[in-house]
């Protein structure tokens, strides 16, 4: 199945197709409003996996900016729906992500997971991330709720 699969990453123009994303790919339903502020914001990246018309996996970014270094590149969600798991769907859309990010001019690429999320750091292992301990994440507002 996974050579059947497509990668593509979204523009402005693109608002009709992300708002046709079947529930479940997400974490929420996808507001129409958010989608279109999102796509227009030249800082902000998606790259979709379709399986001939049906998006089965995703992921977003956003690149940061800073007065004093180059630009990063921040990764917020990967996602791929169950069927479609275990295929490298996720992995070629963080290499078609990251590839992108550096072509933009991005010099650190970064992203955080829970600890139980064993599937996840399995994953950005076999991507050669260097994983970092003793970091902390505090949050105000329930930014940590999904």
């Amino acid at each position: 199945m996974s050579d059947t699969i497509t990668l593509r990453r979204l523009s402005p123009d693109d608002l009709e197709t992300l708002l046709a994303v079947r529930h479940g790919l997400f974490d929420n339903a996808v507001l129409p409003e958010q989608a279109k502020a999102f796509l227009a914001d030249p800082l902000h990246e998606i790259m979709l996996a379709f399986d001939g018309a049906e998006a089965v996996g995703m992921a977003t970014g956003k690149i940061m900016l800073h007065p004093d270094k180059q630009p990063a590149f921040f990764i917020a969600e990967v996602g791929v729906r169950d069927e479609y798991q275990r295929q490298g769907i996720a992995k070629r859309l963080f290499d078609a992500l990251m590839q992108h990010a550096r072509d933009r001019g991005c010099k650190g690429i970064w992203l955080a997971t829970e600890a139980d999320n064993l599937p996840a750091r399995a994953l950005y292992r076999s991507l050669d991330a260097r994983e970092t301990g003793g970091i902390v994440v505090y949050d105000w507002d329930g930014a940590m709720d999904g």
